[in-house]
């Protein structure tokens, strides 16, 4: 796709054509591309057409129904905000009385929708020429966004001090170059490979009072800037991101894990100092917290701990223990109903002797193949189960190497 397709894609034309289509689905799509060949459009826009439907329908569920107005790049929409996550990140820039943002990187322009519709003025700045083009049709019911194709690294930025001024910066996390069937091209996970550059990101938050930047969720804790905040956040639990609040838009600085439980968001802090206690025991009747992915990447399961009075089944194991049943949204609550030494022999006797079929194996890190485990036991029952696999000792027994299977069951409701 180039910008001349974008270009009749965001014109009447296009947009007819676009809303004419049913929704799209895989075993319909050469039907549909027939049918559009049929009126006389060009196999180049039959092909962005069905591009276009195709990630409609991925983009919906993300963004929501106005979803289906947009258009959109494979590599746009991967890295693109959630709907509620943008709107968080625009809600902080409001809060701190910013005026005017530069989003520097922005994308096909899902935060700098958020952004404008909080009432900022909003400069987009995107490299990618077509998705640039992209970012413009899609803002350009915004009249207090201009959007602009250049690097980030070639912006002139206000000269402090710069009151009122922010910048938003979401560095490519992919590598242009060959892409894969569905459009979408290589990522990348090193600090050093985003583009813009962390060096670069880190001398804009030097020169504007309000900064945040978005990055993956695996990014170091030792790279936190000093005087920074670094928010770990997951949605629906699974961990989106990483962001990095400088100057006004710092809450508390160091490291934080936000949640969305389905209706709110959840802010959880510790100081960086603390370790978690570590329970040691484990016996029938307990409690284990699968703390969530963003606490996990955070590293606050010392922050879990203090919630539910309890203490990490292990230095690192990433579950906490404890006699305590409490409702939290930063860790599910799972009841032990029995502590069985991992051996496939003891499992599998235990598994014939309570009816197993379904078993779902839980555990942190690569020392134990769940699968391989799944496959030795043979559950061949119709109840279904779950394995929480932990190294750690239980009263009454010594795990041996191989460590502890905790057999549990979800908490129905909670208490504090």
């Amino acid at each position: 796709m180039d910008a001349r397709t974008v270009a009749w894609l965001a014109g009447p034309e296009g947009r007819a054509v676009l809303g004419s289509l049913p929704p799209y689905t895989e075993d319909q799509a050469l039907a549909v591309a027939e049918r559009l060949r049929h009126t006389g459009l060009g196999a180049d826009l039959v092909a962005a057409v069905m591009t276009q439907s195709r990630l409609r329908g991925r983009a919906v569920t993300k963004l929501g129904p106005a979803s289906q107005r947009m258009l959109f790049t494979a590599d746009g929409l991967e890295q693109a905000s959630r709907a509620a996550v943008a709107r968080r990140h625009a809600g902080r820039f409001a809060d701190a009385g910013t005026q005017h943002v530069w989003d520097l990187g922005c994308g096909i322009g899902v935060d700098t929708a958020a952004l404008a519709q909080r009432g900022l003025e909003v400069t987009a700045v995107e490299s990618d020429p077509v998705t640039a083009a992209v970012a413009a049709a899609n803002l350009a019911d915004h009249d207090r966004v201009r959007v602009l194709h250049s690097r980030a690294e070639d912006v002139v930025l206000p000269t402090p001090p710069a009151e009122g001024a922010g910048a938003w910066l979401d560095p490519a996390r992919r590598v242009p170059g060959v892409a894969d069937a569905r459009g979408r091209t290589r990522r990348v996970f090193r600090l050093g490979e985003v583009s813009p550059s962390w060096d670069y990101v880190r001398s804009v938050a030097a020169r504007l009072p309000a900064v945040g930047a978005k990055l993956g969720p695996g990014f170091p804790h030792a790279e936190v800037p000093d005087g920074a905040q670094a928010e770990w956040l997951s949605y629906g639990g699974e961990a989106l991101e990483c962001t990095i609040w400088w100057g006004d838009l710092v809450d508390r600085p160091g490291r934080s894990a936000v949640v969305h439980d389905g209706a709110r968001w959840h802010a959880l802090s510790a100081p960086v100092a603390d370790r978690p206690e570590t329970g040691g025991t484990v016996t029938a009747g307990d409690y284990v917290y699968d703390p969530d992915r963003a606490v996990l990447a955070a590293g606050l399961v010392p922050a879990v701990c203090g919630v539910v009075g309890g203490g990490e089944c292990a230095p690192g194991a990433g579950y906490v223990v404890s006699d305590r049943r409490v409702l939290t949204p930063w860790a599910r609550c799972l009841q032990v109903r029995e502590v069985l030494p991992l051996q496939v022999k003891v499992l599998r006797q235990w598994a014939r002797s309570n009816d197993i079929g379904p078993l779902t194996v839980k555990k942190r890190g690569g020392w134990v193949d769940a699968e391989e485990l799944r496959r030795r036991v043979r559950p061949r029952g119709s109840q279904e189960a779950t394995l929480v696999l932990v190294r750690v000792s239980s009263r009454g027994r010594t795990a041996g190497p191989a460590g502890t299977a905790l057999w549990v069951t979800p908490c129905a409701g909670g208490s504090t």
